[in-house]
């Protein structure tokens, strides 16, 4: 590949929260996630499991992380989380809602409708697909796991989009793990890590076009020893 083609792929990827209603077959994940696996590993680790979920186990997935989450359960996710962004974290998180909800067209004071806006992620976001992504428990703290993780998820999703499908990161798909688990069948030993939404992209729906602002390579790089 050259270049700017992979260039082009980069920055036309974008991240997809609504999907046609039209399956995705099981030959053209298993042949994406044979690209994905391609992504590099401590020692060759290859520490990732790929637990595709579609039809109905997706469907009670959906229902029940949906219940949960409106009855007010607490969240209940296998990986530790953050308490909350501050300073430039929290801004460049504001910045992207402000986008979505803008070409929505959902008000600030639109209550119905953002909490309508929040559910679709407990949803995954109506995809026809939902690629769980696990480790084994045994290294669920290792940071390096982590990062093999998410290379394999990065491949996933450039792998999907060179394919015409799209593709969401979404840590509120996992956000009540103990339902995803069950209907899931995740193994015992393993752990919930994350989880990605597929499907054909609706270009119909406005926020599908949102395409989230990088920041100046002279905020967050640093050169030794040039000259």
């Amino acid at each position: 590949m050259k270049a700017n083609e992979f260039d082009r792929l980069v920055k036309q990827r974008r991240s997809i929260r609504a999907f046609k209603e039209r399956s995705v077959t099981q030959e053209l994940i298993a042949e994406i996630i044979s690209i994905a696996k391609g992504a590099p590993s401590s020692m060759n680790t290859q520490p990732w499991f790929f637990h595709v979920v579609t039809g109905e186990p997706l469907e009670r997935i959906r229902e029940g992380n949906t219940a949960k989450m409106l009855a007010g359960a607490n969240v209940d996710r296998e990986i530790k989380m953050n308490h909350g962004y501050e300073g430039e974290y929290r801004r460049r998180q504001v910045d992207i809602a402000k986008q979505l909800f803008a070409v929505m067209g959902i008000a600030r004071e639109d209550t119905e409708k953002r909490q309508d806006w929040v559910m679709r992620g407990f949803r995954q976001f109506d995809a026809p697909v939902s690629i769980v992504m696990t480790c084994e428990k045994t290294m669920e703290h290792d940071t390096i796991c982590h990062f093999d993780l998410g290379a394999a998820v990065y491949g996933l999703v450039l792998a999907a989009w060179t394919r015409g499908l799209g593709t969401v990161i979404n840590g509120q798909g996992i956000m009540q793990s103990s339902v995803v688990r069950e209907h899931a069948n995740i193994p015992d030993d393993q752990t919930i890590m994350t989880c990605v939404a597929m499907g054909w992209p609706d270009f119909d729906f406005a926020a599908n076009e949102v395409k989230s602002v990088r920041e100046d390579n002279d905020n967050f790089v640093t050169y030794t020893g040039f000259k």
